[in-house]
């Protein structure tokens, strides 16, 4: 934002958040991969009438406002991102559970991480989100890209969606409204997701608690650990699967800065230490490139690219 004043009108808009609106925030900290320039404006709501007065003050200040969510699965710009940031906290971050008969229902706020919602329902002898276990994502992010792997996605088990619209109104759709497709939900353009219900099944807790063994023991062998990265960047083409292609183009440990691609799993790209948003874009172009080159397949990215790049 150039405008000091409009900085100066904004920041006061949003005085009543105290500690918790962060002007210059670098978002490096805030994300998965370690990487991204500053937040004009971060802030982190702790309920929907805070998060609805973030987006009223945005409207009125004509400022885009950005939902950070869980960091994961994005990829922020050198240049960071203008306008104001949200980074959900507070009842965002709860659960609530509710049992009738083999059927439960869990509602979990948007900012609740998947991996631990997937726990918390095996403990409790729950099905239906096994796969989940190792998903960095939050169930706000998770939703709205129908997140999954190994044969799970998040589709199969969402019942109801809260939200807020542009205006900052309440709003709920239900499954069937989502259009759910492979790494994407069709939400209205603007809506925030707030909160998800989903409907869980009784089953055996140790076949449950098996299932998800299995999913966290594949994830172990077949992923890297122990370096910043997003998940998989790209989505799996029909009928085959991104990792192979980037593989077989022999493109494994290529490298731009302190970016490289994982030799463990070619879907994947690590930051090394003081990666920069610049080199991992430039290797997702030499993979699309390559594997089209060779094989005339253009992967489409999974991970977000936004902000000033």
């Amino acid at each position: 934002m150039a405008d000091v004043e409009i900085d100066r009108g904004l920041l006061g808009a949003l005085a009543p958040f105290g500690a918790r609106v962060r002007p210059a925030e670098p978002l490096s900290r805030h994300t998965s991969f370690r990487i991204g320039g500053p937040a004009d404006v971060l802030v982190s709501p702790d309920s929907v009438d805070e998060l609805a007065l973030v987006i009223r003050v945005a409207s009125a200040h004509g400022v885009p406002l950005t939902v950070l969510g869980g960091g994961s699965n994005v990829l922020v710009g050198d240049g960071g991102i203008r306008g104001v940031v949200v980074k959900l906290a507070g009842e965002f971050r709860r659960v609530q559970w509710r049992a009738a008969g083999p059927v439960t229902m869990a509602r979990a706020g948007a900012a609740v991480q998947l991996g631990r919602l997937a726990r918390a329902a095996v403990t409790r002898g729950l099905a239906g989100l096994e796969y989940a276990e190792g998903i960095p994502g939050t169930v706000g992010g998770a939703t709205f890209m129908n997140a999954g792997a190994y044969g799970g996605e998040v589709a199969a088990a969402v019942a109801d969606v809260e939200g807020l619209d542009g205006d900052g109104t309440r709003v709920r759709f239900d499954r069937e409204m989502l259009a759910f497709r492979y790494r994407r939900a069709e939400l209205p353009r603007g809506v925030l997701v707030t909160a998800v219900r989903f409907r869980l099944a009784a089953d055996d807790p140790a076949a449950v608690a098996a299932r998800m063994d299995d999913v966290r023991s594949r994830r172990v062998a077949s992923q890297p650990h122990g370096r910043p990265n997003s998940g998989s960047m790209f989505k799996n083409p029909r009928g085959d699967h991104a990792g192979r292609l980037i593989e077989a183009a022999g493109l494994k440990g290529e490298r731009v800065g302190r970016a490289r691609i994982s030799e463990q799993h070619a879907n994947f790209i690590v930051n090394e230490g003081g990666a920069r948003a610049a080199d991992v874009k430039a290797l997702m172009d030499t993979v699309q490139r390559a594997v089209w080159e060779w094989r005339g397949v253009w992967l489409e990215p999974e991970v977000r690219l936004v902000g000033s790049w």
